[in-house]
This record gives structure tokens, sequence and C-alpha cells, in this order.
């Protein structure tokens, strides 16, 4: 019974690129109680490596998140699996809106202490009484009225290459600073209509309800997240008013809502959306870098990591304690990308 992958990243990639088949790219999640969620991993490892599965699964006693691709003749398969689960029967699915079938190249699944890290204290307030959830058109509609306040509660990197018309994009790093800075700033404003959005609307679930417990009246929540919406006004034919891209977490980091790029290389500050990971692994900083600036930098965020990645490995294996001790990656893109960015 095989539990773990066994192969490495470069043959991994290798059988990726030689399927001969289709793949479909999907997210869903469910907060549910798994008594048992070690042993829950298990099985779902075993079936779904044996269905040929790929992705990153997140499962813990709350319940399971999941971002994953399936070849298409395994599909019938696999949700017959799922379905035969009652802990997951009927899982309301968000199918990816450009799909290559290379969104992941091997399966993790692994138990963690909640399936969204969000620094909250689950004990403090009551996670049960959540926002309303409007469907898409609901929450398209909504937007743009008076005493209406839209906040994108993604993390900086994500909204800064789509976000809804309108929207309040705090400027943070992770869930716990954003949420507490909306409750922060908007205090004096808890009687109006709070519009909140996410990817696929799992952290809107802890979200809402963390408003709540502070008093927050009328919080709404885009059901079924960017994705949702995406694929229902391009179904109703209505015009977007989410612009840019959204960002996914797997190896396409984002799929376009409605082909408009907002945001700007962080070297150059030409017009670009792609994001990329510095190539000193020692970095890996995930940052925008236009096709020109990766051609001159190597891929790297600096020209210090591009220095780096010349050096022998000795040598960047002495650096490697210096350069973690003297940055964090939040310090790297505030301290040494950004201001460049905002000169331009």
């Amino acid at each position: 019974m095989q539990l773990r992958n066994k192969y490495s990243k470069e043959e991994l990639i290798k059988q990726l690129e030689s399927e001969d088949f289709q793949r479909k790219t999907f997210s869903f999640y469910r907060y549910v109680n798994f008594d048992e969620p070690n042993t829950y991993r298990d099985e779902l490892f075993e079936k779904w490596f044996q269905l040929n599965c790929k992705g990153r699964i997140y499962i813990a006693k709350e319940g399971i998140n999941a971002q994953m691709s399936i070849p298409e003749h395994n599909t019938d398969a696999f949700f017959t699996d799922l379905n035969n689960r009652k802990e997951l029967a009927n899982m309301p699915i968000k199918w990816a809106i450009e799909d290559d079938g290379k969104s992941f190249f091997k399966l993790i699944i692994k138990v963690r202490p909640k399936i969204v890290a969000d620094g909250l204290d689950d004990n403090t307030f009551d996670t049960t009484k959540v926002g309303n959830h409007l469907s898409p058109i609901e929450f398209h509609n909504e937007i743009g009225k008076e005493d209406t306040i839209v906040i994108d509660m993604r993390n900086h990197y994500e909204s800064e290459v789509g976000h809804f018309e309108n929207a309040i994009c705090p400027d943070v790093d992770t869930f716990r600073e954003e949420i507490e800075m909306v409750v922060n700033d908007f205090g004096e404003d808890k009687d109006k209509k709070f519009l909140l959005y996410c990817t696929g609307g799992i952290r809107c679930e802890k979200a809402s309800a963390y408003l709540k417990h502070h008093g927050f009246e009328d919080v709404n929540q885009l059901h079924g997240g960017i994705i949702a919406y995406a694929q229902e006004i391009k179904q109703l034919g209505i015009e977007s008013k989410f612009r840019g891209k959204n960002f996914v977490f797997d190896e396409r980091l984002g799929e376009s809502i409605n082909n408009e790029i907002i945001s700007k290389c962080h070297q150059c500050g030409k017009a670009c959306d792609t994001h990329t990971n510095c190539a000193n692994d020692d970095c890996h900083l995930l940052f925008i870098q236009c096709d020109e600036c990766k051609e001159h930098y190597q891929g790297c965020c600096t020209d210090e990591c591009t220095d780096i990645i010349q050096l022998p490995m000795e040598e960047r294996v002495l650096l490697r304690s210096k350069f973690h001790d003297k940055y964090s990656k939040s310090q790297i893109y505030r301290q040494r990308i950004r201001p460049k960015l905002l000169k331009k």
C-alpha cells in the first residue's frame, strides 16, 4: 500500500508531460468533523493515488480543503468514490477557469491543525455563525451600492493581480493580520453592508463569523468565491466586475478573469501579472516578473539573488543562514522590491 510519493520532482514533471490524456483541475472544501484525520488521510491517498489524482489536500479534525487535478477518464470513478463517503457526499465543486492540465505534478495529502492557516483561536468566537451566502449574481448586483463595503479577504500578492471593482484590498501578508485590520479600521461602520470574497469561499467562512462576533451586523460572503463568480458571469454573458487575474495556489499561479492586466512587474514597472518564485532557492520569494526582467535577473528577485545563484554550492550554503537571519520574505518584498516599483 503506497501512502507517500516516491519520485523526485524532476521525475514527476517528466511523467506529467508524457501523459497522452487530458486532466481537469478543480477545488473543494468542507467543514466537517473527522475523528481520525490521519487514518482518513491514508484512505484518501491510497484511493486517489490509484486514480492518478494529483494535487494538494489538507485534512484536519475540522474538515478538508482540496485543490486537485484528475485524468478525464477517471472523473466518474473519482466522484463515485467521493459521494460514497458520507462526509464528502454531494460536495460543491469549483472547476478551474483556465486549465492546461498541468496545475499539479504530484499528490500531496497532509494532516494539519486547520484546513486554512488563519491564525485565529476558534475557541474565542462561534465559527458556525457565518455571514449570509450570496450567489455570484447576487454579489455582482450588490457591488457599488451606497453604504456597501467590499473587502478582499486575500493577501496582498493575490489582490495585487486581480480584485473586484471598488474593493478594499488590505496590504497584509497573513489572514490574521487582515481580519484584525478590518475589525479595527471599520469599527465605526458596523451598521453598513459588508461584502467579503476570497478565492473559493473558504476564508470567508471564518472571516464572516469573526466579524459578526465583533458586532458587524450585515455581513455577506461570495458563495464559491471568485472561481464560482467567474464561471457564472461567463455563462450569463455579463460583464465581470472582477478585474484582472485570480491568483490560484498551484503551478499555474493564476487564471485570467477578464483578460485585463492591472498589476506591474516588480522590477521594471511594466504591465505584468505573472507571478514567479525567485530562482535563488534560499530566497524563493513570490513576486511579479515580466519576461524581460526574468531574462535579465535570471529569474531572481534582486541583483543580490542573481549573484548568489552564480556561486558554487559550498559558498551558497555558507551564505544561507546569514541571508535568512537578515531578511524575512515579507521584508524582502517590502524593503527591497516594492520601493523600486513605487519609483517607476
